[in-house]
């Protein structure tokens, strides 16, 4: 069975009491591993990122790493509460790199009306200076990402209308088609309530490996895996019936929202997969597996 190991007992990455736009938490970042460093875009929160705590405030934040488990941070965010539909912050950051440009899906939180929340996409050619570009899908919608490629000539996008996992196309990053579930909840089970991509797919030797997140019925938070076609990610190839990682130590099931474990980062190194999620919705983090133990036994497949 494909399951996932932690780096560490502890937290690879907890909020700095110094800073008082990550006080509180930080979690549910974006990664990218390019010269053997890795890079994370994180959200970042004042209080509680949760309702039941205040009106917290997002922030993204920026840090890097040789080795997952020593991290420098930018002092200041990267990106602010500073645009209308964002007005709480933006939150869950997923990245991919087409050619030299990084492009970032993420939740804007507006907070002005019920359901006010909207992905929104930014671009950067260095992961510090970013350009918004706004709304991507006017709807409440969230847990998006495009593909590391084109396929012809559209971009694949990935999302979340509740409770499904959805794929799209669109040719100019504005209007999006042919949008279709494909990966459903599973009743009676540890993906009953909802589902979501984690951090977006990367290449698998069968095609793309996407590691995704579940809610049961008891609102605890667990990390699936699936395998899509490489030419026709639509179609779900493999898709395991058991968990890869699941909240099991003190700091992913006691924190601000409890029995979480929640990703938006999937990176490929030479050896690894790596996986950075988030404890509790309060800190980072990190597990990994071996490319050659990322094998799908089709004795415990779902599809």
């Amino acid at each position: 069975m494909l399951k996932l190991t932690r780096v560490s007992s502890e937290p690879v990455l907890s909020p700095n009491p110094d800073h008082a736009w990550e006080a509180a938490a930080v979690f549910n970042g974006a990664a990218v591993y390019e010269k053997e460093t890795f890079y994370y875009i994180y959200r970042a929160t004042n209080i509680g990122g949760h309702e039941r705590y205040g009106e917290y405030i997002n922030s993204l934040g920026y840090a890097t790493s040789r080795d997952l488990l020593h991290w420098e941070r930018r002092p200041e965010p990267v990106l602010r509460n500073d645009v209308p539909q964002e007005l709480r912050g933006p939150e869950d950051p997923r990245i991919v790199k087409i050619g030299d440009l990084f492009y970032m899906t993420y939740t804007g939180f507006g907070n002005r009306f019920p359901g006010d929340y909207r992905i929104c996409l930014a671009t950067s050619y260095d992961l510090i200076n970013w350009e918004r570009h706004g709304v991507l899908l006017d709807e409440e919608n969230k847990n998006s990402t495009f593909f590391p490629l084109k396929f012809g000539s559209d971009y694949l996008f990935l999302h979340r209308r509740h409770p499904n996992i959805w794929l799209a196309k669109t040719e100019d990053l504005k209007t999006f088609r042919d949008h279709r579930i494909i990966m459903r909840t599973v009743a009676d089970d540890w993906q009953c309530t909802r589902i979501g991509i984690a951090g977006p797919p990367v290449p698998h030797p069968q095609g793309w490996l996407l590691f995704y997140h579940a809610v049961d019925g008891m609102n605890a938070y667990r990390l699936g895996a699936a395998l899509l076609d490489y030419e026709n990610p639509a179609r779900v190839l493999a898709r395991q019936s058991r968990p890869v990682l699941e909240p099991e130590l003190a700091w992913e099931i006691n924190g601000f929202v409890p029995n979480v474990i929640f990703s938006c980062a999937t990176v490929a190194t030479a050896e690894d997969y790596v996986v950075l999620y988030a404890g509790a919705d309060t800190v980072t983090g990190a597990a990994k597996i071996k490319k050659t133990d990322a094998v799908f036994d089709k004795k415990d497949w779902l599809v």
